[in-house]
């Protein structure tokens, strides 16, 4: 079963402007082939599917825990994505008057993914950069343990590819934090899945890492994870299961020749994380509605009532 903890991974920063194109490409990160429902789907399969759990237990361990990160990795770009749509922050709903007959949002019919507005109001779907649907094509569990870690593998490293060059295209502080986050923690699964092939194999598939070759101490938003040791935890998720994986991700196994040096560590539980920010609500968007005075009311009475 799931946790679900009100906060992201991370806490993101508001971005500076309305970038709807913006977070177009941060949907690649979202829906993409290589993107976090890819990422979340495979493992979370995998681990459903997984044989002999019991006497396999370090590495369903990893295949599970690692799936409830990538769970909150979706929420994370999710989150991102509708910020960068929605614009900086603001303390209160708007007050436009609903008036729909000036085509107030006329702009939004030239942007690069016009359903995000038209259908999805700013928010996030699980599609990719150019609207296509994410599909259960993406998704790989044979059973076959040897094989369904060497795709994880793959997988990261071409999710590391994709991140590079989301990063490449973005200036907002907002999609820039979550490519850097999200670069430094693919490289920890890509890291923990090849070191996971070793244990089996013996063959060093770590000595391939990082692919693409880029060191993330050359991207700003990757320093403050490196510098905290993020990039030498894995985290179980879980207040009492999944510390088998400490057998793969640790026993003397250290860090990535280019990140900062250090022993791996597996850490009970989950990050501290960060608040997750407000969107505004705009009436002539009917978000959340056309006249939201009343649902309003209602919902602080039963909030009142809650406590």
């Amino acid at each position: 079963m799931f946790l679900r903890v009100d906060k992201l991974q991370i806490e993101l920063p508001a971005p500076k402007r309305q970038d709807p194109n913006a977070a177009a490409a941060l949907q690649e990160l979202l829906g993409g082939k290589y993107g976090e429902m890819s990422t979340l789907g495979n493992y979370m399969f995998q681990s459903f599917n997984f044989r002999s759990k019991s006497k396999l237990r370090p590495f369903y361990s990893l295949v599970a825990a690692i799936t409830a990160e990538e769970l909150g990795h979706v929420e994370l770009v999710s989150n991102g994505v509708a910020m960068l749509n929605n614009g900086p922050d603001n303390d209160g709903d708007e007050q436009d008057g609903g008036d729909i007959s000036g085509a107030p949002f006329e702009d939004m019919k030239d942007i690069r993914l016009a359903a995000a507005f038209l259908s999805g109001g700013g928010g996030a779907m699980p599609v990719n950069s150019n609207g296509q649907s994410w599909n259960n094509d993406f998704i790989t569990t044979t059973g076959n343990v040897v094989l369904d870690l060497l795709h994880n593998f793959h997988l990261e490293c071409g999710a590391r590819l994709h991140k590079l060059r989301v990063y490449e295209t973005l200036t907002d502080p907002t999609g820039r934090e979550v490519c850097g986050y999200l670069l430094v923690r693919g490289s920890v699964h890509a890291h923990a899945y090849a070191l996971a092939l070793k244990k089996i194999t013996g063959v060093e598939i770590e000595k391939m890492l990082p692919t693409p070759n880029i060191p993330l101490g050359n991207i700003p938003e990757c320093q403050k994870y490196l510098d905290e040791g993020s990039h030498r935890r894995l985290y179980t998720f879980s207040p009492d299961d999944y510390n088998e994986m400490a057998g793969i991700w640790g026993n003397g196994e250290v860090a990535l020749p280019d990140d900062p040096p250090g022993e791996l560590t597996v850490v009970d539980g989950m990050p501290e994380g960060g608040k997750i920010h407000q969107l505004t609500g705009v009436p002539s968007a009917f978000t959340p509605d056309y006249a939201p005075e009343e649902m309003f009311e209602i919902a602080t009475k039963l909030y009142k009532a809650s406590r």
